[in-house]
């Protein structure tokens, strides 16, 4: 007869790692005490990548299903468009995100709306070609 241990007196959190470790140890240690081959290890690899990636999508989706709630209920006011321009920036600053080209053009709006004070805004925008920062703009 094995001995199973007693959890009763053990916090949650250690409760669960003692068993992600024996899970894992379940998994990599045979009952046959055969070693563990590579093709066991791409598989059990395959699966913690599977779960990571499953998690980061169903996190993408809760984020935003979190963002349209919390916009559901702004209130809507009218605006008006003062000002807008087209600049052209040529960045020496090497940027390390996928949206950054150097260089760019950067096209604002300014806007003003009552609510119920008059207040001003601003939305920029960056393209790569004059073009279609013209057209949006």
């Amino acid at each position: 007869m094995s001995s199973i241990p007693n959890y009763r007196n053990v916090p949650t959190g250690t409760r669960m790692s003692q068993t992600m470790c024996l899970l894992f140890g379940s998994i990599l240690i045979h009952t046959g005490g055969s070693p563990v081959t590579g093709f066991e290890v791409f598989l059990l690899v395959l699966a913690a990548g599977s779960i990571i990636v499953l998690l980061a999508i169903c996190w993408a989706i809760f984020a935003g299903w979190i963002k349209r709630v919390r916009y559901r209920n702004w209130s809507t006011v009218s605006a008006v468009v003062d000002i807008v321009s087209v600049a052209f920036f040529e960045d020496s600053i090497v940027r390390f995100n996928v949206n950054a080209s150097s260089p760019y053009y950067l096209a604002t709006l300014t806007y003003t709306y009552r609510n119920p004070e008059q207040q001003m805004g601003e939305y920029r925008r960056t393209f790569a070609q004059k073009e279609d920062a013209e057209a949006w703009a």
